[in-house]
This record gives C-alpha cells, structure tokens and sequence, in this order.
C-alpha cells in the first residue's frame, strides 16, 4: 500500500459529508452523539484535516454506516452485503483499498465494500518512531489482532506496557485501552491489523 494511491481527506470528506446528509442529520447533531468537537467533523468533511481510525469509527456508528464504506475502492464504492450460507460466511475476495495518510500511519481497510462485518481488516504502514508524535493513545471498542508483515513494532499501551513485535509475530489486545504503534526498525514497518466492532452481533 505505501507509496500507492492514496485517497485524498477531501475524498473520505466528502463521503462522510455524503452519509451524513443521506442520514438527514446535521452537525450538530452528529457532535452531539459522538462527542467529537463539532469544528472538527466539520473540518474533515470538508477535507481540512485527517482523522485516526478510532473518531471514523465512531462517526461511522452514529451515521449508521460501515466504516470501511468511507474507504472502499472507488469503483466499488456501492456496499456489498456480507454473502453467507447455511453454515456460515461464503467466501469473498478483497485487495486493499487505497490508503488514507494520517499523521502517524498510513491505512487501508479491507473488505470495505462489505456490510455486516463483524470485523475490520486494516493493512497499515507505521510511519511513527516516538510517542512524542502522538496528541494521545488511541482507544476504541473492541479487541485488536495485529501481524507483522515486514519490519518491526513496539505497541506502547497507556498502562505503561509495551510489546515488541518483529516480522510475522503477533498480538492480540484489548483496543479499549489506549495504545499506539511505533516502527522500530530501519524502514517502515507493515501490519495487518484486524479490529472488533465492540457490537453485539445484530448492531453492526
């Protein structure tokens, strides 16, 4: 993903401006629900600013979308409901979507033309190398796996834990407490990481 397209925050903007009219909302109402500083959805409709993963993740909640829609390709920009069988999820392929640049990492989600997931799949590259970079841990519902793809990363957690994880080692966390990503290696490192709705199934 690094290096390759990258959906500009005037895109993702205006998708999320887009959901956000088709929910008959406003802003304030939007800010209200969820907490967020109403200048700041504002802002990043219109493409001002970029947003972690944990604030698209409450937008998209309260606008009653699925996150990965603000990601998905462009030309499969229509969602997909989940196909499934009499025993269960049939199978779907997927490639990464173009990536969204924060200042910390670059992200991508998976399978984002897809509803119904009770899972987000996200192929990041982690830019940061000191916690100074950050303005806070990040935290959302849910539980967190993550697999190194190449290079190596400390997961510093806001308990004052850290985890070091090099090439093709894991974790699995709790993402409700705060946390943030380093690379510790030369290059940028790559992750998948898979994050929980934090939903009972039937609320996703």
């Amino acid at each position: 993903m690094r290096r390759n397209e990258l959906l500009s925050k005037e895109q993702v903007g205006s998708r999320l401006r887009q959901a956000r009219h088709n929910q008959k909302q406003t802003l304030k109402q939007v800010s209200e629900k969820t907490g967020l500083a109403l200048s700041t959805i504002s802002k990043a409709e219109l493409g001002q600013v970029s947003l972690s993963y944990e604030k698209f993740v409450v937008l998209a909640r309260a606008l009653n979308i699925e996150v990965g829609s603000l990601f998905a390709i462009p030309d499969e920009e229509n969602t997909q409901r989940l196909p499934t069988t009499e025993v269960g999820i049939s199978s779907h392929k997927s490639t990464a979507t173009p990536g969204y640049a924060t200042r910390n990492y670059e992200y991508g989600l998976l399978f984002g033309e897809l509803s119904g997931k009770h899972m987000n799949p996200i192929l990041a590259v982690i830019d940061s190398r000191d916690a100074s970079e950050f303005d806070d841990y990040i935290r959302h519902a849910g539980q967190e796996f993550v697999i190194v793809l190449s290079g190596a990363i400390a997961i510093q957690f806001e308990t004052g834990e850290t985890l070091f994880l090099n090439t093709h080692e894991s974790a699995y966390f709790d993402s409700g407490i705060g946390h943030i990503y380093l690379s510790t290696s030369e290059d940028d490192a790559k992750v998948v990481a898979v994050c929980t709705s934090g939903l009972p199934p039937g609320l996703v």
